[in-house]
């Protein structure tokens, strides 16, 4: 295990990311920006619908809301791979913001953003696990319980055999 990729990570542990999601608005999927990819926030939608509507703790339980963010950094993977051509380019994972819409006297945030987490853990390895924040929020677009952001330190990607690496 030692020493693989991202992506052979992703083959290894037969992980199917969904096909990268699309904008419920005016706005786009993810900004480069130098070395840092920024992500809009991800739901976890499932073929542009919602996959999970509800607070946590109220309508969905914990599990739900675990299953909920990892469902929602499958699509944040899905769509840092279309922008980036591969999982790999990521040298870090500088963010991972998780919010979950939940009613004021939940208490369980850090359970419910370990599904996000412990994804990330998986793909990248322990050397790459984000710093993160969880915050409990009233509601999220569309009624979802789960809404994440990531931002991503990007390296250069390898463009041809002759051992050039492009920079963008």
């Amino acid at each position: 295990m030692v020493g693989l990729d991202a992506e052979a990570r992703i083959r290894e542990r037969e992980l199917a990311l969904p096909s990268p999601p699309t904008p419920f608005g005016a706005y786009v999927e993810a900004v480069q920006s130098g070395s840092l990819l920024f992500l809009s926030g991800m739901l976890p939608v499932v073929d542009h619908a919602p996959g999970y509507v509800g607070l946590v703790g109220r309508d969905l339980t914990v599990a739900d809301g675990y299953e909920a963010a990892r469902t929602a950094c499958l699509n944040g993977l899905a769509a840092a791979r279309s922008h980036l051509g591969s999982l790999d380019r990521i040298r870090a994972i500088a963010k991972l913001g998780v919010y979950i819409a939940c009613p004021p006297d939940f208490h369980e945030h850090p359970k419910v953003a370990d599904g996000a987490s412990e994804l990330l853990l998986d793909v990248f390895g322990p050397a790459r696990l984000p710093p993160r924040v969880v915050l409990g929020v009233s509601s999220i677009p569309l009624g979802m319980p789960v809404e994440i952001e990531l931002v991503f330190e990007i390296g250069p990607a390898f463009v041809s055999q002759t051992q050039k690496w492009s920079q963008s």
